[in-house]
């Protein structure tokens, strides 16, 4: 018999045992902490594992930024439910501008009360003057962001920009005054620029249609009575806080107050087109109308982020390469989402803190979320 050579068989021996040592596949994903998995609901619609690592992710990635609240609804249920330390479901969290998608669809509830009209010059006194141009801005442009007023959202030093004169400096105590003074910059309808002025003088707007007193106390209490009979009241958000100004307008760009399931409870009103439990409380054509694109602005709607694609430089806050484009979101400040997917039946709420750098990759994080369900 013959026999191997020594080193033969010391090469062989030490090929099996490197082979026996190798990868086998791709590495195993870290456990999943009883906070990831406590945090998915007993139905969620998506693999559970999955949506638990996922929905992990957005509050442990670095380069995220910081997510306090996050709550996933599928089909009307809780998919999954999850707050950083130091919040919790009782937590209201500061709209920014999700506001203004609230402010939409309170003028939606006046236009189909007979108050207002969507496609007739904007009801805004200062702009009555005879030779004013400013009085063919039609309440349709003002929604739409394309009035052509002069407001300059984000400035270079900050405080030089019309949001921050507006909210913190010389335009806080009346705010709509400051918002209307400005001058056209382009013929109204043919220019797309993003503004709270613009929110504020829609508040300011619905206001007049509720009453004609010029009390800050009177205006105040007549929308707030408005929302909450008519829209928080019977939608379940009774945590609302809406905000006003000195004046008594309504600060509707930026300053609303609520839980994190209330405004998931909004994002479900729109994915129902206006109706809770079978009650229409905003007409479902409105709604319609308010994730119809811009004619300036395929990304927008009325007061209302949409999941289109966009020309080269034009800005899409969201991802449509990543969802479906019936998709559509109510947008604030560092990173506030009420995201509605009614193909998906699926409605997402992030609520924290992300600088432009972070909300890029976070919102990334978010779509690996809400690729888990399909669109039907």
């Amino acid at each position: 018999m013959l026999s191997r050579p020594a080193p033969l068989i010391a090469l062989l021996l030490s090929a099996t045992s490197l082979a026996s040592c190798g990868p086998s596949g791709p590495p195993e994903p870290p456990p999943l902490s009883e906070e990831a998995l406590a945090a998915i609901g007993e139905d969620p619609g998506a693999p559970t594992k999955a949506l638990a690592r996922e929905t992990d992710e957005l509050f442990t990635l670095d380069g995220l930024g910081e997510t306090r609240a996050l709550v996933v609804m599928h089909g009307g249920k809780i998919a999954a439910e999850r707050y950083a330390p130091g919040y919790s479901e009782r937590t209201r969290f500061v709209s920014w501008s999700m506001a203004k998608t609230v402010t939409a669809v309170m003028i939606g509830m006046l236009v189909a009360d007979g108050q207002l009209r969507l496609d007739a010059p904007a009801p805004v006194p200062r702009w009555q003057r005879p030779g004013d141009p400013r009085a063919e801005i039609t309440l349709r442009q003002l929604l739409q962001m394309r009035s052509g007023l002069e407001h300059t959202e984000a400035g270079d030093p900050p405080y030089e920009s019309d949001e921050v004169r507006m909210l913190f400096l010389d335009g806080r105590d009346d705010m709509v005054d400051y918002a209307t003074a400005q001058p056209l910059e382009a013929e109204p309808g043919t220019k797309f620029e993003y503004s709270s002025s613009t929110s504020v003088i829609l508040a300011d707007i619905a206001a007049r249609a509720l009453t004609d007193s010029r009390s800050p106390d009177a205006r105040r209490k007549a929308v707030a009575d408005y929302l909450h009979a008519r829209l928080f009241g019977p939608l379940g958000m009774t945590s609302a806080v809406p905000e006003f100004d000195r004046s008594g307008t309504l600060i509707g760009g930026s300053l609303i107050h609520a839980t994190a399931r209330d405004w998931a409870r909004f994002g479900e009103l729109l994915r129902n087109k206006g109706s809770v439990r079978g009650e229409q409380l905003v007409p479902r054509q409105w709604v319609e109308e308010m994730v119809k694109p811009s004619p300036r602005s395929p990304q927008y709607g009325l007061q209302t982020w949409l999941n289109r694609p966009v020309p080269e430089g034009m800005e899409q806050p969201l991802f449509p390469n990543r969802a479906p484009h019936s998709a559509f979101s109510a947008i604030g400040h560092m990173g506030q989402y009420v995201y509605v997917s009614p193909s998906q039946k699926l409605t997402v709420v992030r609520l924290g803190h992300s600088n432009a750098e972070e909300r890029r990759a976070m919102l990334e994080q978010l779509a690996d979320v809400i690729e888990l369900y399909p669109a039907s």
